[in-house]
């Protein structure tokens, strides 16, 4: 699934494509997504686009009347293409535009998200309920410590739950972790105000050098141009078990938390 950094390179990718352009044509080929394409994306046309945003992992593309929500899911793509761009399997919905170019979305798995926020009222709940963004001043270093007092879940789950912070999925918590020395076991309410300053810092180092390096490079995933991201190169653990430990050399091991891989060092990353 694509993770916050590479959902941020896919909106830096077709902002500049897409920003000030108005709506030509709306096209629903397949309107069973995770959720039914509701009939009110035709109201985009002739509507100019004044801004493409991001919360959470979702691409919130604004209009004068409301946002049009996009979700990648497990398998999705976004691409700004050439209107005479052959329609593929899977292309379930486009948006073409005065400049003659496509945002088309392609979705394998049929997991992925377009909704229509009137007015931006988040009427489902999908937005309200989020924690702050990672890369926010809202994410500090007393926020982490004071939401895990109490808290005996795992550290790794605690990262993950998006009511806390959204954005930091499997790849980027289990490299944050590693980084900060801390297992991934470990209750988060056992964690001192010390080691949650330093892993708040690892935290945003971590997904801004993704976002820098164009994402990770995944499976079903590639930038709004088609070019893959190259973050993967660089992972630390995740991906990495039986391997040796790239600073102690120790065999990093792996274990299964809340049904996701969890990779670690059992020498660098203490409980």
């Amino acid at each position: 699934m694509p993770e916050l950094p590479e959902v941020e390179v896919c909106r830096l990718g077709i902002s500049p494509h897409i920003i000030g352009q108005k709506v030509t044509k709306v096209i629903v080929r397949n309107a069973q997504l995770r959720w039914p394409i509701p009939e009110e994306v035709q109201l985009l046309t002739g509507q100019e686009v004044l801004a493409v945003d991001r919360r959470a992992k979702y691409l919130l593309i604004r209009f004068a009347t409301g946002s049009l929500l996009l979700h990648l899911g497990m398998s999705g793509t976004l691409r700004v293409i050439e209107q005479a761009t052959p329609v593929v399997k899977h292309d379930h919905f486009e948006v073409a535009f005065t400049n003659n170019k496509i945002l088309r979305l392609n979705d394998t798995r049929r997991f992925g998200a377009v909704l229509w926020l009137a007015d931006n009222k988040d009427s489902q709940g999908l937005l309200s309920k989020l924690g702050p963004e990672p890369l926010s001043d809202d994410f500090c270093h007393d926020y982490l410590f004071s939401h895990a007092q109490n808290r005996k879940v795992p550290i790794k789950t605690f990262l993950m739950n998006n009511h806390i912070v959204v954005g930091v999925g499997n790849i980027y918590a289990n490299e944050a972790l590693f980084l900060a020395g801390i297992h991934p076991t470990m209750q988060a309410g056992a964690i001192s105000k010390r080691r949650y300053n330093t892993l708040t810092d690892i935290i945003k180092q971590v997904l801004n050098a993704a976002i820098k390096q164009g994402g990770t490079t995944l499976k079903d995933f590639t930038q709004a141009d088609g070019r893959p991201g190259y973050f993967a190169q660089s992972l630390f653990v995740y991906g990495r078990a039986g391997q040796p430990c790239l600073v102690c050399k120790e065999t990093l091991l792996e274990i299964r938390q809340s049904n996701r891989s969890s990779v670690f060092c059992p020498k660098c990353q203490q409980e």
